[in-house]
């Protein structure tokens, strides 16, 4: 634990009577002023650990500690915590100022201070001028800028989305991610952010957590979730990938499709069977004789940007690949790719086994 640390989660399980549980045993720490998302399928946990965090529900096991202060009997009202719900719960019969000064009135806060809160958080959130507007009036991106409002006026030191983007139409949504962001940046409190939308937690977050099944299975930056899947989970839940059997012959050496391909990774033990990861746009389509995989195309797609193309080695494994370059179905191919593309994947490994992997691997490396 640091002194930026301001959530941290010790031992946390959440179970409804004796159904399997929703959280399992999850430990994690959050830092102050960053953004964070909880990614997953809908029933992995997410919203549950948001929900704990906000106060809403109590753990069954575990201690939930928010600014060094253990919170397992702290109710919601009085945590520095403030949640944005998927459907914003905005009061229709109130106008845009005193929904955003709802919590203030419920303070018994002065009405000149109530004025001056409320026009410094819609200035935030930019709805200055909108202070007379009737919520149905509003938008929808607009009614989630009002929630926001409501939320940060009341000054707390976490703001917990649950999936307010999901109602947007595909243009806003894209809009208010970055609205978001820059928001974010600009207060400098913590966010916490539950999707299950993959695009939007990598181009949002500081951190991803990818939680399925009541564990997390992964955290980490954008970039390392992306690039370095822990588990067949990550893998195919983040972005599409192409996921092949093999056996890691030795350190930067990996068998795949009757192949022996030189790879940038470490650590496994000779001969150790694994699973082998390498994204679509990492394969480059050559002539056939120049690639290191022989493939024959099954179907393209025009994808905008880029095609999508369907094709089988000689093994008959499917291989996935995205390039601006146009091929013809039943067309004879190559795939070239570095070893940097390669990710190699211990089988059905958790984020806690691969964390102990590579310090052991380390202290053998370095002789201690």
């Amino acid at each position: 634990m640091t002194e930026r640390t301001i959530i941290r989660f010790e031992n946390v399980t959440k179970q409804y009577d004796d159904d399997q549980p929703v959280l399992d045993n999850v430990s994690f720490e959050m830092e102050r002023g960053k953004f964070y998302t909880l990614l997953g399928p809908s029933g992995c946990g997410k919203t549950t650990i948001l929900r704990l965090i906000a106060g809403l529900i109590a753990p069954s096991e575990g201690k939930i500690v928010i600014n060094n202060k253990l919170v397992n009997e702290v109710p919601a009202n009085k945590r520095q915590v403030n949640t944005v719900f998927q459907d914003y719960a905005l009061f229709p019969h109130l106008n845009v100022f005193e929904n955003v000064a709802f919590g203030l009135r419920i303070k018994k806060m002065k009405n000149e201070e109530v004025s001056k809160k409320v026009s410094e958080a819609l200035r935030f959130v930019n709805l200055v001028g909108y202070e007379n507007r009737e919520i149905k009036e509003m938008s929808g991106g607009q009614r989630q800028r009002v929630a926001i409002a409501r939320a940060i006026v009341n000054e707390p030191e976490v703001l917990l989305l649950d999936e307010p983007l999901s109602a947007l139409d595909l243009k806003l949504r894209t809009e208010m991610q970055y609205e978001l962001r820059e928001l974010q940046r600009r207060l400098g409190i913590t966010f916490i952010f539950v999707t299950h939308d993959q695009e939007e937690a990598l181009a949002m977050s500081d951190e991803i957590f990818v939680i399925n099944n009541g564990k997390i299975q992964q955290r980490g930056t954008p970039t390392d979730i992306y690039d370095e899947p822990i588990n067949r989970f990550v893998a195919n839940f983040i972005g599409e990938s192409n996921i092949i059997q093999g056996k890691m012959i030795k350190d930067f050496l990996v068998e795949f499709d009757g192949k022996q391909f030189d790879c940038v990774d470490q650590g496994f033990n000779d001969n150790e069977p694994v699973e082998v990861v390498i994204r679509p746009e990492d394969l480059e389509i050559t002539v056939e004789d120049q690639g290191k995989l022989k493939v024959r195309v099954d179907s393209v797609l025009f994808r905008g940007v880029h095609y999508e193309i369907c094709c089988y080695d000689e093994n008959e494994n499917e291989w996935i690949v995205h390039t601006t370059k146009k091929v013809k179905v039943g067309e004879e191919i190559g795939l070239y790719f570095d070893p940097e593309a390669i990710h190699v994947m211990r089988i059905g490994e958790t984020e806690e086994e691969f964390d102990k992997r590579l310090e052991s691997y380390d202290e053998v490396s370095h002789g201690n």
